[in-house]
């Protein structure tokens, strides 16, 4: 069986492709598995590094209005479809799956073209051009959200890394802060912003950091790639420990007692899985997706919300804080957030794959 995935851009549609390759090497290892995606994503570092064959192709941005690149895009389009049509040729592909990002569009194109069958996973309530497109052209689509939009779609959650799913927090917890530089003793936040980082968040993190150390609070907190700051946090105790990313989330899930971060499909699947609590800053950009991600969470009581623009030091020191230092409440929290988590959708679509390439 040779199967196809495509997806790129964020690691919000990189991950669960891979999750899903995972799966399903380890249900049949002689599945040959190929990556489709386009140089401009994460794709590039991620997929080799998992050691996963990456074709790619051209990407095609496609344009919410009238503007001088839609008269361009006709051409570049179809050149993105048939450099796709060209790795299904070559892998001889049984099936195709979606996930979204700029490479999606082409992919199931060319696939409709070939006659391979599509199918789509959709991650976010609100799905992107790519999938509202590729949802047209099959019967079999999936969403790792209930509130997902697309007709026709089942809810199944979202595929998730094998370290993330086989995580125990609690058994992991004096060892993940150890790994870090942490003490084991202490209430520890931890702090991101998605793959690329959060301006907005580390600048309020940073002007909270005295306050929350005052408290006995330590911080495990991930810049993201491309983001600097003027400022950084004195050496000192309890720590703060300022990375520009974060390679092993499974361990700083396991060291942390409660997260402060973006709302995307990946963490928010991610967080619920294994029952960490956070306050969650949608992304203020957008089709407003993050925001429906948090708030199922927030009504349930696992987590908080903020808006970006609302988010300041004083708001985490008076928000975050008193419940980093209510150890009861952590608890309760993390009961509610795991309520909603899904653990086994890597697997449930893996089966749907392999019934569908037969």
């Amino acid at each position: 069986m040779r199967v196809v995935l495509a997806g790129g851009g964020t690691a919000g549609h990189i991950e669960p492709a891979l999750a899903l390759a995972d799966t399903l090497r380890g249900i049949d290892p002689g599945i040959g598995i190929t990556c489709m995606g386009t140089d401009r994503g994460l794709e590039s570092r991620l997929v080799p590094s998992r050691g996963y064959e990456l074709e790619l192709v051209p990407a095609v941005p496609l344009p919410r209005a009238i503007t001088p690149a839609l008269l361009t895009m006709p051409g570049r389009l179809a050149g993105a479809v048939n450099a796709a049509a060209a790795v299904l040729d070559r892998t001889k592909a049984d099936v195709l799956v979606g996930f979204g990002g700029y490479v999606a569009t082409p992919a199931y194109l060319a696939a409709k073209r070939r006659g391979v069958p599509i199918v789509v996973h959709e991650a976010n309530p609100r799905p992107g051009l790519a999938n509202r497109l590729g949802a047209k052209l099959t019967d079999h689509v999936y969403t790792g959200s209930p509130e997902c939009s697309l007709t026709k779609a089942a809810y199944i959650g979202t595929p998730l890394r094998r370290e993330i799913l086989a995580l125990d927090r609690l058994s992991m917890g004096d060892k993940a802060r150890s790994w870090f530089g942490l003490q084991t003793d202490r209430p520890t936040l931890l702090v991101f912003g998605g793959s690329q980082g959060a301006r907005s968040i580390n600048e309020a993190m940073l002007g909270a950091a005295p306050a929350l150390r005052a408290a006995g609070v330590q911080v495990l907190h991930a810049l993201g790639p491309k983001n600097t700051v003027d400022r950084e946090p004195p050496p000192g105790d309890p720590q703060y420990v300022l990375l520009p990313y974060i390679d092993r989330m499974d361990l700083a899930y396991a060291a942390a007692d409660l997260a402060l971060c973006r709302s995307g499909a990946l963490s928010c699947a991610e967080l619920t899985a294994i029952g960490l609590p956070a306050a969650y800053v949608p992304l203020p950009h957008g089709i407003g997706e993050q925001r429906i991600n948090a708030e199922r969470i927030t009504v349930s009581g696992g987590g908080l919300l903020i808006d970006d623009a609302d988010l300041t030091s004083d708001w985490i020191i008076q928000n975050v804080l008193p419940i980093l230092n209510d150890p009861e409440r952590v608890a309760a929290m993390s009961d509610a957030a795991a309520g909603l988590g899904l653990r086994d959708a890597d697997t449930v679509l893996a089966r749907k794959v392999m019934e569908i390439a037969r």
